[in-house]
């Protein structure tokens, strides 16, 4: 089991945080969660059921990690393992996440592939979305996969869909031109751009899309 304390901040003033596997205990709290953290127009029904909670902890524990303030659940990231074809990147996030039941798990398999993060609003500011990442990295080194791997949601591109095609959207924030939400925040925990999903998830705000974005195990 995954367990660790460190300190986050809040402004200047030091918070403590610990960041552990959740576990069934912990269901309705990451229910509520995912509610404040995707609102509409995210379609309510790709937010999380008790059944797959439960499907997450009993397929791969250890890829199922929360963090806590002051006692409080407040965010979440959910990942599982697959051997995946760089070769031939393309899919969607229901095929490679078994419609978000994780029954896609391999358990020899070397790409630990991110499912889900999620942070409620009011705790944004303390950075913990890099917290639950960092986990993940981790993970990784610790068990001598390849690499981190997952389809970054574009939700700031339905605003410019009339200027820019996906590829050049994303074009701009790599070049900080423009910031996203989601790409912005991947890029800033070290993911690197891989290529553009079509049809990635039914995702009105990226026009369902989802770039492909990875983080390699620096020691193998």
């Amino acid at each position: 089991m995954y367990k660790k304390e460190c300190f986050v901040f809040d402004g200047e003033k030091p918070v403590k945080a610990v960041v552990r596997n959740y576990e069934e205990k912990d269901f309705p709290a990451l229910i509520s969660v995912q509610r404040e953290s995707f609102p509409p127009p995210f379609p309510p029904d790709l937010l999380w059921s008790e059944d797959q909670l439960r499907s997450h902890v009993q397929n791969y524990p250890d890829g199922a990690v929360c963090v806590e303030i002051k006692g409080e659940l407040v965010g979440s990231i959910t990942s599982l393992l697959i051997n995946f074809d760089l070769k031939n990147p393309q899919h969607s996030w229901e095929e490679v996440t078994g419609s978000g039941f994780i029954s896609t798990h391999q358990p020899q398999g070397k790409t630990l592939y991110i499912v889900d993060v999620c942070i409620k609003p009011a705790f944004r500011r303390l950075d913990l979305g890099k917290l639950l990442m960092q986990a993940m990295y981790e993970r990784v080194v610790h068990d001598n996969l390849d690499r981190v791997l997952g389809g970054g949601r574009m939700p700031g591109y339905h605003r410019h869909a009339d200027d820019f095609s996906p590829q050049q959207y994303i074009d701009q924030v790599i070049a900080g031109k423009l910031r996203d939400p989601v790409i912005t925040f991947l890029l800033r925990c070290g993911r690197m751009p891989m290529c553009l999903l079509p049809n990635y998830l039914k995702d009105e705000e990226s026009h369902h899309y989802a770039l492909l974005m990875e983080w390699q195990n620096p020691f193998n």
